[in-house]
């Protein structure tokens, strides 16, 4: 035996490496029958399945281009990054976009800016920009609620949030001066420092739930009253990434602190189903606001991804009816966003958000029901122009979720579902957590609302208008072929935006000119 150890003792680094190979190679070969390449190609065939878990990150980095990359390219990324950090965000030399690609967004700037007098709020302060609609005042709610910011945090989870990427975004609202919405995982300690929130709930009632997992009124009049930053509450139909589709929450996830928010068992698999329970129908879908509101005072409103329009249309013609109806509805884009989901849904489920937004709005302003309520987009409009155009479109305010994960950290692994978020945001795991510096995150969040409140309001003085919900349709252009056959969005979407009440400034009277051709007056 000594002599062995004494032999094995005094081999060289290679000879180690090369058994080492060889046990894999035997392991490969006789014992595994998983995976056929490596049966096939013992040793070798481990490259293969390494190389290919490494394949999105590879490309993102060297592979692919700068504007090519789904669902945000690298300078859309760059574009948050640098906001958040206070950096610069410019680009020199010109753009690199193909401004003659399908869908590209023109916006018509105005041959005289809006001036911003000495006395305006903008020349004070150039991110001042709340929502010119009320949460509830139509409906006389007890406590109504007008955003401080048009931009603001969407629906997420924690649990599908770490604690301090959940932490950072509410202490980060309160920076901003913006609301913070909880997404359906209840409401947790790391959003109750004091931010605006608005409560959300799905098909599962976390937080408000009774033992039996049905809607408790009484949980929820308790909430709000010991809660009282709670300025909204939101009711979930559906979500963009799987509508129509419940969840469930694996027992392994869930820990003593998430079973206490949530109001479920430890260890034991959680199902939301995908239908609620509180109610089955539009008529009790209404009753359901309105008995949530009356108990509460707050405003109420709904949120889904836009598929058909029956059900959309009995709901109109029921707040037509009854006076009654939701304060707010949020329209979330069926392209998906944090929420995982089977690719077939995410790919093909529910219509895209601008489709899908144009669609509802059209209908609303048929009914002439657009005033009563404030409309929130929410669906890949984290940036100036695209918000430009979703307010064009008639939209009141806009919910982010990914563009605020990326300015706390987010790198866009698409690794979420997995609980091996290497930037920390989106896992439970406490070493992977570690690394988020909380004020540190929190500033870089209010930077970024900041930074895109200030160009958004740059952009609106650019085509002449003090707020953007003055935007108007024909305000923006939307490629659809060459120059001669691009559309304006009323032509495009095929209707036409309701004024949105806003006593800031005149309302322009002169005609524009677009294409050679004398639009209708502005």
């Amino acid at each position: 035996m000594d002599v062995i150890l004494d032999v094995i003792s005094s081999w060289p680094w290679w000879a180690w490496v090369l058994v080492f190979l060889i046990i894999i190679a035997v392991r490969d070969v006789f014992f595994q029958r998983q995976h056929t390449i490596s049966h096939n190609f013992p040793i070798v065939g481990h490259l293969r399945y390494w190389l290919e878990s490494i394949g999105p990150e590879m490309r993102q980095y060297f592979v692919a281009n700068n504007r090519e990359e789904l669902p945000f390219n690298r300078i859309e990324r760059g574009w948050i990054y640098a906001s958040a950090k206070k950096e610069n965000n410019y680009e020199g030399f010109g753009t690199d976009r193909d401004i003659y690609e399908h869908q590209h967004i023109f916006i018509n700037n105005a041959m005289m800016p809006f001036k911003v007098e000495q006395d305006h709020p903008h020349a004070k302060d150039k991110t001042f920009l709340p929502c010119a609609k009320v949460m509830g005042l139509y409906n006389k709610r007890r406590k109504p609620y007008r955003p401080a910011s048009i931009i603001n945090i969407s629906a997420m989870s924690f649990g599908s949030l770490s604690a301090k990427a959940v932490e950072s975004l509410n202490k980060g609202v309160i920076l901003a001066n913006a609301y913070h919405n909880t997404g359906e995982g209840g409401l947790s300690p790391y959003h109750s420092h004091g931010g605006d929130v608005v409560f959300h709930f799905g098909t599962g009632y976390f937080g408000v739930r009774d033992e039996n997992g049905n809607f408790s009124m009484e949980k929820m009049i308790r909430l709000v009253e010991e809660n009282p930053f709670i300025r909204a509450i939101e009711i979930k139909l559906s979500q963009g990434a799987k509508p129509g589709k419940g969840g469930v929450l694996p027992g392994k996830k869930i820990t003593k602190e998430i079973a206490n928010i949530r109001g479920v068992e430890i260890g034991k698999d959680v199902l939301s189903p995908p239908n609620h329970s509180a109610f089955s129908n539009v008529p009790e879908l209404l009753d359901f606001i309105e008995a949530i509101a009356e108990s509460t005072g707050l405003p109420v409103g709904i949120k889904a991804a836009v598929g058909k329009l029956e059900q959309w249309e009995e709901l109109a013609n029921l707040m037509l009816k009854t006076g009654k109806g939701p304060d707010f509805i949020a329209i979330d884009g069926g392209e998906g966003g944090t929420g995982a989901a089977p690719p077939s849904f995410a790919d093909h489920v529910s219509l895209p958000w601008v489709y899908g937004f144009s669609d509802l709005y059209k209908l609303f302003k048929e009914k002439g029901l657009t005033e009563r309520i404030v409309f929130i987009g929410s669906g890949k409009l984290g940036f100036p122009a695209k918000a430009a155009m979703a307010f064009a479109m008639g939209v009141d305010c806009i919910n982010v979720a990914r563009e605020a994960m990326m300015s706390i950290g987010c790198i866009q692994a698409q690794i979420c579902h997995t609980n091996r978020c290497p930037a920390g945001v989106a896992t439970q795991s406490k070493w992977l957590q570690n690394g988020i510096n909380i004020p540190l995150k929190s500033e870089r969040l209010a930077q970024y609302f900041k930074t895109f409140r200030k160009e958004l309001i740059e952009i609106t003085h650019a085509a002449g208008y003090e707020h953007p919900c003055q935007f108007k349709m024909g305000d923006i252009e939307i490629n659809v072929d060459d120059h001669n056959l691009s559309k304006e969005l009323n032509k495009t979407y095929m209707y036409e935006k309701d004024t949105v009440p806003f006593n800031g400034m005149s309302d322009l009277k002169d005609c524009v000119y677009l294409g050679g051709k004398k639009s209708k007056p502005l």
